[in-house]
């Protein structure tokens, strides 16, 4: 009589309810993959070959493959998780060693890298001060906390429209501390080489049918020797495109506060003069102030954008995303990790929402892809298996037994 039927049968089952109580244990792991147990009959080899009457001998374990189907997004406060909604895995170093995971739990050590729960540092594309990706070999991704250097206006861009019912006033009797010396006024605020805020502003007088002379202050002080305008803008008939004189007149001044002298040009050339009240529709400067970082987030390309106290942002990295021919050939290693092996193929490497690669969700992660309704119906079908299987053994024990008892 033979028990290896009912034996393979009893491992079969013990092995299926093993992958389900892992998969139950873990289905609060974030990043989690769920595992099935695959199973392959067992025939004898026949020296005659083989017939229609063979009886196989059992069963036997044929792998553990693991499914790499997409878990649900949940949504975070913390804003270095990061979920992949797609195919992709995130790519790990530890001192130069990779490895790759789906578990998006990261946080900052004290040296600025991105890390997760084992130390090991998320990879990617590094930027430079000024923003710009290195798309070279992916490294280790470090959060320049820095502050942001200022940067010197150059360039003041307006919009205004001039009432054409004012009446003309003298260009010679201009005095910007006398409101009745001019019809109208903006100002703006630029900034040095050093940061520092300068207060910038233009004095609008119509001097003739079309014509107006723009007068302008640094600080309240005259960047001309009064009463020479700064330009002079005429208009058409139609009231708009007026020409200027000069194109973009250039305003210079030197800080007191040790900066460099500052040049920049001032553009109206947009604006209009209607039969209406003076207003200012738009008025730019291309300047800021050092920033303190206040907060970064990640798009969904795998951008990490910095943003700074001075309403700048930049960009400080973007993550890398890795895929592979044969997920199922990766070697798991515990800690949410897989490593490559020779049946895993090479990894293909390159930023998210390209190519096959899933797109990235700032303040969310990606919860265990195990189904707990089923993982437990699964578990009361192995219980049968297991107690038939049982049974098998049982009643092949009862046939030896009656064959021992024979007289």
């Amino acid at each position: 009589m033979s028990f290896q039927q009912g034996l393979s049968g009893l491992n079969a089952a013990s092995k299926t309810l093993e992958v389900i109580g892992n998969n139950v244990s873990n289905a609060n792991t974030v990043g989690f993959k769920q595992s099935r147990a695959e199973f392959a009959d067992v025939f004898a080899n026949s020296l005659t070959g083989s017939g229609t009457s063979q009886i196989g001998i059992g069963t036997k374990i044929s792998t553990v493959a693991q499914q790499f189907t997409q878990g649900n997004i949940t949504s975070t406060n913390n804003p270095l998780d990061i979920a992949i909604n797609g195919g992709g895995f995130f790519r790990m170093s530890n001192d130069g060693a990779i490895t790759y995971t789906r578990n998006g739990q990261f946080q900052m050590d004290k040296f600025g890298y991105i890390v997760n729960s084992e130390g090991n540092r998320l990879t990617g594309y590094t930027a430079d001060t000024a923003g710009v990706l290195s798309t070279g070999a992916p490294s280790e991704l470090n959060i320049n906390t820095a502050d942001l250097q200022p940067t010197a206006t150059t360039e003041v861009t307006g919009v205004v429209n001039l009432d054409s019912r004012n009446t003309t006033l003298t260009a010679a009797g201009f005095d910007p501390a006398d409101p009745t010396t001019y019809h109208n006024s903006s100002a703006v605020t630029v900034f040095d080489s050093l940061g520092n805020a300068h207060n910038i502003q233009s004095f609008f007088v119509k001097t003739g049918a079309g014509t107006w002379d723009v007068f302008t202050t640094a600080d309240g002080v005259s960047t001309t020797v009064l009463p020479a305008p700064t330009s002079t803008l005429t208009f058409n008939g139609t009231g708009v495109a007026p020409t200027s004189v000069p194109a973009l007149p250039t305003v210079n001044f030197t800080p007191t506060t040790g900066a460099s002298p500052v040049a920049l040009t001032i553009d109206y050339t947009d604006s209009t003069q209607f039969g209406s009240n003076f207003s200012v529709n738009a008025l730019t400067q291309d300047g800021y102030s050092s920033g303190r970082l206040s907060g970064f987030s990640t798009s969904n390309d795998g951008m990490i954008i910095g943003r700074y106290t001075n309403g700048q942002s930049r960009v400080l990295g973007q993550v890398v995303l890795a895929s592979f021919v044969n997920p199922n050939g990766l070697q798991s290693l515990g800690g949410n990790a897989w490593a490559e092996s020779g049946t895993s193929g090479n990894p293909l490497v390159g930023p998210p929402n390209t190519g096959g690669f899933g797109v990235l969700q700032s303040s969310a992660i990606e919860d265990s892809n195990v189904d707990l309704t089923a993982e437990l119906v699964n578990m009361i079908t192995a219980q049968r298996v297991y107690q038939a299987n049982a049974q098998t053994i049982k009643t092949q024990d009862q046939v030896l037994q009656t064959l021992v008892n024979l007289r």
